[in-house]
Order: structure tokens, then C-alpha cells, then sequence
């Protein structure tokens, strides 16, 4: 099985959350031990994410997202209906609900 290399914006993108990670961290006075404990992976998997290395899981990022009391910020960044682009083109794409 081949893998295909992380493109450079992936890798820009993931270096940057790290950052930011960290940096909540650091400002909620944890240290990554805590913040591993307490998300149920290992210090390494947070040194990691906070390095920026993009092949961390999902489940990972979201656990310590979730320890740093970001993970609702996260998922509101990410809701289509949260933008005027969202709002607009949802009226012509997505159906009407019916309701009962």
C-alpha cells in the first residue's frame, strides 16, 4: 500500500493548530501530561498535535480540543448555516424540510 504525501497546505494547516493547541494549553496552565490524561491518549499523541504532525487522528485532536473547552468552537467554525454562503446557496440546493 502506497501513501500519497501530505500536501503543503495540509501540512501548514495542521503546524497552525498545533500552535494554537498549545497555546491554549499553555494559557490554561496544563501541562501535556494533563491534557493527555484527560483527553485518554498518550503525551507523545499530544507532542504530536502540538508539532503539528497531520497524521494524529481525528478523535485525538477533537479529545483535546474538548479538554481545552474548544471543541464547540471547533465545530461552529465548520456550520455551513453559520455563513451568508452557507445560508444562500442551502436555499437552493438543499430540500425544504416537510414537517408534520
Amino acid at each position: 500500500m502506497t501513501t500519497r504525501p501530505t500536501p503543503m497546505q495540509v501540512q501548514r494547516a495542521a503546524r497552525e493548530l498545533g500552535g494554537y493547541i498549545s497555546t491554549w494549553r499553555k494559557l490554561m496552565r496544563f501541562t501535556s501530561q494533563q491534557v493527555a490524561d484527560k483527553a485518554g491518549i498518550s503525551r507523545g499523541t499530544v507532542s504530536r498535535l502540538e508539532n503539528g504532525d497531520p497524521n494524529v487522528s481525528l478523535a485525538a485532536y477533537l479529545g483535546v480540543l474538548r479538554v481545552l473547552d474548544r471543541l464547540d468552537d471547533a465545530v461552529k467554525v465548520l456550520d455551513p448555516y453559520e455563513t451568508e454562503f452557507g445560508r444562500a446557496q442551502s436555499e437552493h440546493i438543499l430540500p425544504e424540510r416537510v414537517r408534520k
